[in-house]
């Protein structure tokens, strides 16, 4: 599989929409089936200089087709700059493939040696164990539960929130 990762554009918009529905990611993250392609296209005209989004796209059959996003978004707040949270989508037919990882090593190469971040932080559902170790593979760590964090098929579930450190910059 020959997998190009770039930065996001518009034409990604249903790409993008059509992973965030789909059984298989949705119940790990906040999408709902209901979501409108405009609000996907909303997102993607809302990006600043601190949101930094990549895809991940193969060609299958001469056609192009994004399979991942990962997105990292640096807090504004000029006391917490050092710092900014992440999200990270692949669809249910990639999964397991090594996307999400090529996805995690771009984006926070960008973080430590492009933007100089400290801190990279994320949350996971408690019980994705396939995430939590794709995670703690990549130097997160669980920092602590947040309780009743979702909703997701009609329960309230906990969310695990880590956080990776890159505190050789401030020694």
């Amino acid at each position: 599989m020959n997998l190009n990762i770039r930065p996001i554009m518009m034409q990604d918009a249903s790409f993008i929409n059509e992973i965030r529905r789909m059984d298989g990611v949705r119940e790990n993250m906040l999408g709902i089936i209901s979501e409108r392609i405009t609000r996907t296209e909303a997102f993607i005209n809302g990006l600043t200089d601190n949101d930094h989004v990549l895809v991940a796209e193969i060609e299958e059959e001469g056609q192009k087709k994004v399979v991942g996003i990962i997105g990292l978004h640096i807090n504004k707040n000029l006391r917490t700059r050092h710092s900014a949270s992440l999200g990270i989508a692949v669809h249910r037919d990639y999964q397991g493939k090594g996307i999400g990882k090529a996805l995690f090593q771009k984006i926070l190469d960008l973080a430590d040696n492009w933007l100089m971040l400290v801190r990279v932080e994320l949350g996971v559902f408690v019980d994705n164990e396939r995430a939590i170790n794709l995670y703690k593979s990549m130097g997160f760590e669980i920092e602590g539960r947040k309780k009743y964090a979702a909703i997701r098929n009609g329960e309230y579930v906990d969310e695990y929130i880590m956080a990776r450190y890159r505190l050789k910059y401030w020694r």
